[in-house]
């Protein structure tokens, strides 16, 4: 099997099918794949995350923080917010006059997040929602900032989400979506994908005994536009100032773009 990170997000597909990884699925199919690989990865979720990243994710999150602009009062969309990390950074900034909506259109992985932020004690700033980004059901201009962490590729119309953010934003409201890029060094990408490929299954078949999920992950990355191309989508679904930060060289990139 080729790993490299070349392909196209829109290889091979025609107007009734779409990518689940590698493979082609009809249009219909995909969330209902997607829902299956997070309801058998939810309770150990996390603890993949820090072993695949080597903690780093948490470095990640804390730099969409700071790109937030996020301060007391501000009402904040987490979409595919998983399991909470960014929900729970962003309830110490807005403060009991601000609100977070922890939203994912996953039952299980809600459900493991609503659950950590109890233990926490974040209680009284925190709302819960299950959501397709696709259509978002809340009235246009509510949010001061949407962000939406390692989610964006599993959304099978991603224009159409895109658009439906935009909407639902305040003017002068700001998007940031934290994904997987393409590595910008030949050397880490080739590096990368051997890792992806190879390790990260394996450890998916330790930790959850669900090495399945994981070869998805690695394909769906590889399937993702790359930084320019969602710098694109952002601007055709109305976003103005539009920019993506590139981190640990490329693996991860940071896109942001304004509401005016």
């Amino acid at each position: 099997m080729s790993t490299s990170s070349s392909q196209s997000s829109n290889s091979n597909e025609s107007a009734d099918t779409t990518h689940f990884g590698y493979q082609q699925v009809d249009w219909s199919e995909k969330q209902q794949k997607v829902a299956e690989v997070f309801h058998s990865v939810a309770n150990r979720y996390d603890l993949m995350n820090d072993l695949m990243s080597a903690g780093v994710h948490r470095l990640w999150k804390r730099f969409t923080i700071e790109m937030s602009g996020a301060r007391e009062g501000h009402k904040i969309l987490d979409l595919a917010g998983g399991t909470g990390d960014l929900a729970a950074l962003f309830a110490k900034r807005v403060g009991d006059s601000g609100n977070i909506t922890l939203a994912d259109i996953n039952s299980s992985m809600l459900k493991v997040g609503r659950d950590r932020m109890i233990e926490k004690g974040l209680i009284n700033n925190i709302d819960y929602a299950q959501v397709n980004a696709e259509c978002l059901p809340f009235e246009s201009n509510t949010f001061d900032c949407i962000t939406i962490a390692f989610g964006l590729r599993n959304v099978t119309d991603k224009d159409k989400a895109l658009r439906s953010m935009f909407r639902v934003l305040k003017p002068g409201g700001r998007l940031l979506v934290l994904e997987f890029s393409k590595p910008v060094f030949p050397l880490l990408s080739k590096l990368y994908d051997e890792y992806s490929f190879r390790v990260i299954p394996q450890i998916g078949k330790w930790i959850t005994g669900d090495a399945d999920s994981y070869q998805y992950l690695a394909e769906s990355i590889r399937m993702h536009p790359g930084q320019e191309e969602l710098k694109q989508m952002f601007e055709n679904a109305g976003f103005d100032d539009c920019e993506y930060h590139n981190l640990t060289g490329g693996i991860v990139a940071l896109h942001r773009g304004f509401k005016y």
